[in-house]
């Protein structure tokens, strides 16, 4: 009798066990399918500022299991709404966007697309889907996410790349999408990294230092690109130390101003570098700076503090190392405004691989820059401006070597022989004189599709000067002129296209916008 009323005991239990565990898992599927919220593991770890007076500012998150980013705008100043939006090269014509607008009455928030005209259009499939929006006391927060890839002819893809984002402000009330003018409204562009690599961040060490690299009570000049240069020392003595991580230091408010920046050591060689604080193209400027090149650190707008792996670090420091220090800052400054500014430590964006790269002896590291420049009637060429090509690789490898930069151009004979021919064909209009500055002869290049065909055809197969120099800023020994281009012998694959693209074309449906109230700590 005991036996049986045991085992009827136990089937009991075993059956509301069953009973609560099938429970529990249809109550954990029901919560994450109604979870359409950013990822718990961190709010929105990466920021910009969109406009140089501040007024918008975007943080967002990327999700990889789902191939998501989650994007999150806040708009001190609103008046009517908010264009925010990508296109291939940040043009307003063929975009992808994301519009918060107000007809006066109600505020919608929808998926659109401009097309060849820059005309606005709502898109079939909204794939820019509203999260939340809520007013705080720093302003209303609009939270939205989207897909890499929609599937969506019309939508721009997310990949790794540097993505440019447009902005618009909508400065009165909208009747429909079709009436917005996108060349009259105020706004500009930003250039991201918004796929970052998933790689977790090292833990520090328990007795960290922080160091300090300040340019302390910096006027900006009320011109639109300034490269200010400061001169520090370390202290007193200071041993032998790892730099493990940098990240920037910028005075509240200036955000939008500051492009990137760098940290320079001086050659050890010299025992003494004079101070300095000011433009670092003036002419007052020591000569004695031109030998502080050896990269400590580079920050750019939009990156994250640099963490070194676990098992890696940059020495600074010690009897070997130059106590001079070299701050260098870009301040980009579109609107000419005279700023006070103060910043710390380093530029371009660092972007870290998905893995580590071991390179080998005969190995060839190659960037490739693109740039569209059909809206621009002279010829553009590299330079400091944020207006000129600026394409630069800082890259961070182990066991250390003296080599500290390392450049290529086209062999300056083949560029020579390039405008002597054009020259002969365009009847002498054409200076091919060595004298002449070679952005003078490009100016003076008629460009048409032969002129561009032959060069490119030119850049193809004509040999490179490389220029190397060791951290000292001496070059090093050996004949570096007239090497053969390098050989691309492999290419990573292409990612394959999984869409089934509709051509359904019935117009999509936006979504009311509800404000809530302010958010606790917001």
């Amino acid at each position: 009798m005991r036996d049986s009323q045991c085992r009827q005991s136990l089937r009991l239990r075993e059956t509301i066990c069953i009973y609560l565990t099938t429970l529990l898992i249809i109550l954990g599927v029901l919560v994450s399918s109604f979870n359409t919220t950013i990822p718990r593991h961190s709010s929105f770890p990466y920021r910009v500022p969109l406009d140089p007076q501040g007024v918008a500012e975007l943080d967002w998150n990327v999700s990889y299991s789902q191939e998501v980013v989650y994007f999150r705008l806040l708009l001190r100043q609103l008046k009517f709404g908010i264009i925010f939006g990508m296109s291939d090269r940040g043009d307003i014509g063929n975009a992808d966007l994301a519009i918060l607008w107000s007809d006066g009455r109600n505020s919608y928030f929808g998926d659109a697309w401009t097309d060849d005209e820059a005309r606005v259009h709502l898109d079939t499939q909204q794939d820019y889907q509203l999260i939340d929006a809520h007013q705080s006391a720093q302003g209303l927060y609009l939270t939205f996410k989207r897909p890499f890839n929609t599937c969506d002819q019309r939508d721009y893809i997310i990949e790794r790349g540097t993505v440019h984002l447009l902005y618009r402000f909508l400065n009165h009330p909208i009747a429909s999408l079709q009436s917005i003018d996108l060349k009259e409204l105020a706004g500009g562009l930003q250039r991201v990294q918004l796929l970052k690599p998933m790689i977790q961040t090292p833990t520090l060490p328990s007795d960290i230092k922080i160091l300090e690299v300040l340019a302390p009570n910096v006027t900006i000049p009320d011109q639109e690109t300034t490269y200010w240069c400061y001169i520090t020392k370390l202290p007193r003595d200071f041993p032998a130390h790892h730099i493990v991580m940098y990240e920037p230091v910028i005075v509240k408010g200036n955000e939008a101003i500051v492009h990137h920046m760098e940290v320079f050591q001086c050659a050890p060689e010299l025992d003494r570098i004079p101070f300095y604080s000011g433009p670092c193209d003036s002419r007052m400027k020591p000569p004695r700076l031109n030998f502080c090149r050896h990269v400590l650190a580079a920050w750019a707008m939009g990156a994250q503090p640099f963490y070194y792996p676990k098992d890696v670090g940059l020495m600074i420091g010690g009897a070997n190392f130059s106590k001079y220090l070299r701050l260098e800052v870009h301040y980009h400054n579109p609107l000419r405004l005279s700023v006070k500014a103060q910043e710390i430590t380093q530029p371009q964006e660092i972007r870290l691989l998905q893995k580590e790269i071991t390179v080998k002896p005969g190995d060839v590291l190659i960037t490739s820059c693109t740039y569209n420049t059909e809206g621009r009637s002279h010829v553009t060429v590299g330079g400091f401006g944020i207006n000129e090509e600026m394409c630069v690789n800082y890259v961070h490898y182990y066991p250390q070597t003296q080599l500290e930069l390392c450049k290529s151009a086209v062999d300056i004979s083949y560029l020579q022989k390039y405008f002597t021919f054009i020259n002969r064909i365009d009847d002498d209009r054409i200076c091919s004189c060595p004298q002449v500055p070679v952005t003078q002869q490009f100016d003076a290049v008629p460009w048409s599709s032969f002129s561009s065909q032959v060069l490119k055809a030119m850049y193809d197969f004509a040999p490179i000067s490389v220029h190397c120099n060791k951290s000292s800023a001496v070059s090093f020994p050996g004949n570096w002129d007239k090497q053969p281009l390098p050989r691309v012998t492999a290419a990573l694959s292409k990612s394959q296209d999984h869409c089934q693209r509709s051509s359904h074309m019935t117009p999509g449906e936006a979504t009311m916008v509800q404000l809530t109230a302010n958010k606790p700590g917001e």
